[in-house]
């Protein structure tokens, strides 16, 4: 028997008989060096049945606290088989089921989550490129990625030792894939842009330091060229967001206040450099409301 056969047989063997709801990553007869192994391999598994029951279980690690395993194994080898068409309708159903039941399970203080969101975003992208979802589905999983955001409390982004969380990127992730989607209705797209305006000015006024205001910034230009939005919903969208900071007697002496202008203006830039950047006419639509709401910032 090859090394990739015998690999193969010991990955498929350990998760074959796993229930819908995994308890644990590795499950007895699974080592971290056969998962390791896998990766160095290029996740090449060519049986898809014995590929499946490898995935379903991947996705207990992604609760995993070694970031290597989580991060480097985990998402990586489902990221790999969704994006090189390898699991199928059925699987990719199996898959959303398996992590709707992550994301809808309350925030915790683990990786799960926001790990979990990242890779739904893979799903969203599946269904972008090839599309399989009915539009049920599809109205369905914008509704829950929105749902998502709105409600990660947890900031934490990177760790030296725990590795990333980064919970509100993984979302808007999620929320960028759904935006691309040519299938988004004007309804779906304001539904994105409410969870987008809830995390670019936090209520709990965590002031960001991992580049979320960047990546919050990506489904909104998506949003945009999609030309669902007149110019005039891009103002009032823009102009609702100065008074997310606070109260104007505020300005200047607190924290909480200061901390939110931080992430509105961060996420103002990064929406106007790439507007300016782009030779689309509909990003380029955008920098006046921008700039205007810009301006109405203390």
């Amino acid at each position: 028997m090859t090394r990739k056969l015998l690999l193969l047989f010991l990955l498929a063997g350990a998760w074959s008989c796993a229930p819908v709801l995994h308890a644990a990553c590795l499950t007895e007869g699974t080592s971290r060096e056969a998962l390791q192994a896998l990766k160095t391999q290029q996740f090449a598994v060519d049986d898809a049945a014995a590929r499946m029951r490898i995935a379903e279980g991947l996705v207990d690690c992604l609760a995993d606290p070694d970031p290597a395993l989580r991060d480097g194994i985990a998402y990586e080898g489902l990221a790999h088989w969704m994006r090189a068409g390898q699991l199928d309708r059925e699987a990719l159903r199996t898959l959303r089921r398996r992590l709707y039941a992550i994301v809808d399970g309350g925030e915790g203080e683990g990786f799960a989550r926001p790990f979990a969101a990242l890779v739904l975003s893979e799903v969203a992208r599946t269904d972008r490129v090839s599309p399989w979802m009915t539009p049920d589905e599809r109205a369905a999983m914008v509704d829950r990625a929105a749902a998502y955001v709105e409600t990660v409390q947890d900031y934490r982004g990177f760790d030296d030792r725990e590795g990333w969380r980064h919970g509100v990127a993984h979302g808007a992730d999620w929320l960028m894939q759904l935006a691309l989607h040519p299938a988004l209705n004007r309804a779906q797209a304001g539904r994105i842009l409410e969870a987008v305006a809830a995390q670019a000015v936090p209520e709990s006024a965590h002031a960001y330091v991992f580049g979320e205001p960047g990546r919050l910034a990506r489904p909104v230009l998506a949003v945009a060229r999609r030309g669902l939005l007149a110019d005039a919903d891009w103002t009032d969208w823009f102009a609702g967001l100065p008074p997310r900071v606070g109260e104007p007697e505020q300005a200047y002496a607190d924290s909480d206040w200061l901390a939110r202008r931080h992430d509105l203006v961060s996420f103002l830039n990064a929406v106007y450099v790439e507007a300016d950047r782009g030779n689309e006419d509909t990003l380029r639509a955008l920098k006046p409301a921008v700039l205007a709401a810009l301006k109405s910032v203390p």
